[in-house]
């Protein structure tokens, strides 16, 4: 009988707990719920955060004139409690791989944060129809996550952080100085701040990056690929057919422009140089290896980002390629203009605009902004990194020993990582 009572009272208290925690885990979803403008698309499970959601707000195209038109825009709500800190995450293309259960971010692991992932304009679900590209730039996307940030700050009052990696770095950089107070501080991986469509200071840094022996070993397998290149076609043809890509240009010009991409690939991801076969080797050997770093879809009219492409021609700026070398073997004669000539939308005309390299570089040098930035030693596009201002105190750069694009604080060495995370927390008690 004892045990009976027993039994119906723990399952009482048990019932009674469960709605309460019910209740608290359904405190999320309510309160995004009475925010004008913002839906709660689905829920989502995780294996770090303890609620995680997909919502869309409407978003004007161009902030500021709302009878130019509307768009929906992703947001990915990963929560930890109320009382956290919360990271926006200012993502530079679809950002798809925070709907995964196992996704997390770097900062919000190392100090239990929120996280509040907004997709990039123009990317993924976030894209207007019709795609009027005049609406695509850096201000307006600033204006985006700042709308952000303004809908969700009454739900999470405590600190709010801005990060993003390389084009999302670029992004976080951005919205800095568009709206310098916005959040506390900010943390940028691997991000350029290029002055050019083709800027030209990648091709400086890949003639001196690494050692000459490892320089040289690059430069023969890219000339064997060249002086190889009646055993190679017949590959690179038949890999595009299965893979039913197609380009705007022949196939003996993909190959250039793989060989060319070939430096900058193999640098910016950290390829181990063990990987490059010998000159002697199978031509099949050759060509896998090619295709591991330098894939032949990113020439292709099939590739998917259009979107980023125009941004870099319009005002984020890109690299340009070194034929020199190569002039021998190749079958191109010019790299000049080449995103136009083979990514941009056919016919589209675009001016590359310095606007925005010019005011980030007044921004950054007449400011000091709690802002980190992280980069790879041996990535490219630490070539043209946020320079070193003089009499900075919260404008911090770190940079990994022969690091890649995936520097991130976790692979850097223990002492310039424990500065960056006691930089952090100091910020984070403040």
């Amino acid at each position: 009988m004892k045990r009976q009572k027993f039994l119906v009272g723990f399952f009482i208290l048990l019932l009674a707990t469960s709605e309460f925690i019910f209740a608290q885990v359904r405190q999320v979803p309510k309160r995004i719920i009475e925010i004008p403008s913002l839906t709660v698309v689905d829920t989502l499970t995780s294996d770090f955060y303890t609620e995680k959601y997909v919502v869309t707000l409407q978003q004007t195209l161009a902030h500021g004139e709302p009878k130019k038109g509307l768009f929906k825009q992703q947001v990915v709500i990963c929560h930890r409690g109320f009382d956290r800190p919360t990271l926006l995450v200012c993502e530079g293309y679809d950002g798809n791989y925070a709907l995964r259960s196992h996704y997390k971010e770097e900062l919000s692991t190392l100090f239990d944060m929120n996280v509040i992932f907004v997709q990039h304009r123009f990317f993924g679900n976030s894209t207007p129809n019709p795609k009027n590209w005049t609406y695509l730039t850096a201000e307006n996307a600033a204006y985006d996550l700042h709308h952000v940030l303004e809908l969700l700050r009454p739900i999470y009052p405590n600190k709010w952080i801005s990060t993003g990696v390389s084009k999302g770095g670029q992004n976080t950089m951005s919205y800095r100085s568009f709206f310098p107070d916005d959040v506390d501080f900010s943390v940028a991986y691997v991000a350029p701040l290029n002055r050019a469509i083709e800027d030209h200071r990648q091709e400086k840094f890949l003639r001196r990056v690494g050692t000459k022996a490892q320089r040289k070993q690059i430069m023969d397998f890219q000339l064997t690929i060249l002086k190889r290149k009646s055993e190679i076609l017949p590959l690179l043809q038949q890999y595009c057919n299965k893979k039913k890509l197609t380009y705007r240009i022949t196939m003996p010009e993909v190959l250039d422009y793989m060989v060319l991409e070939y430096s900058f690939a193999f640098w910016q991801w950290g390829t181990s140089f063990a990987d490059i076969p010998v000159s002697e080797a199978k031509a099949d050997a050759l060509f896998d290896h090619l295709v591991k770093v330098s894939n032949p879809d990113y020439f292709s009219n099939e590739q998917i980002y259009t979107s980023f492409d125009v941004q870099a021609a319009k005002e984020l700026g890109y690299y340009g390629y070194d034929l020199k070398p190569f002039k021998k073997y190749a079958t191109i004669k010019s790299t000049k203009g080449y995103l136009a000539k083979l990514m941009l939308p056919k016919g589209m005309q675009v001016k590359f605009d310095k606007t925005l390299y010019k005011r980030l570089m007044k921004f950054y040098k007449k400011n000091d902004p709690k802002i980190i930035f992280i980069y790879g030693q041996n990535d490219p596009w630490s070539a043209t990194r946020i320079p070193t201002f003089k009499k900075k105190k919260n404008i911090q750069i770190y940079i990994q020993p022969n690091g890649s694009h995936r520097s991130r604080i976790k692979n850097m060495p223990q002492d310039i990582r424990e500065m960056i995370t006691r930089q952090i927390q100091q910020w984070l008690d403040k």
